[in-house]
């Protein structure tokens, strides 16, 4: 599974486990935008924590 995979990438970078689907949400942004995941991996991830709840803060 997808996710399980980013769970473990996360973890082996953070040194520890998420602590909310909206840090992971955080998480892949921030590889997309260093290069590290294609757009296709992108969407793929963004689809799967979307489908958990995950959302960016709103900032008002």
């Amino acid at each position: 599974m997808l996710l399980e995979g980013l769970i473990k990438r996360f973890k082996s970078e953070k040194k520890r486990n998420p602590s909310h689907v909206n840090e992971l949400l955080d998480y892949v942004q921030k590889n997309y935008l260093s290069g590290e995941l294609t757009i296709k991996e992108y969407k793929n991830l963004f689809f799967e924590l979307d489908k958990q709840n995950a959302v960016k803060p709103s900032f008002s």
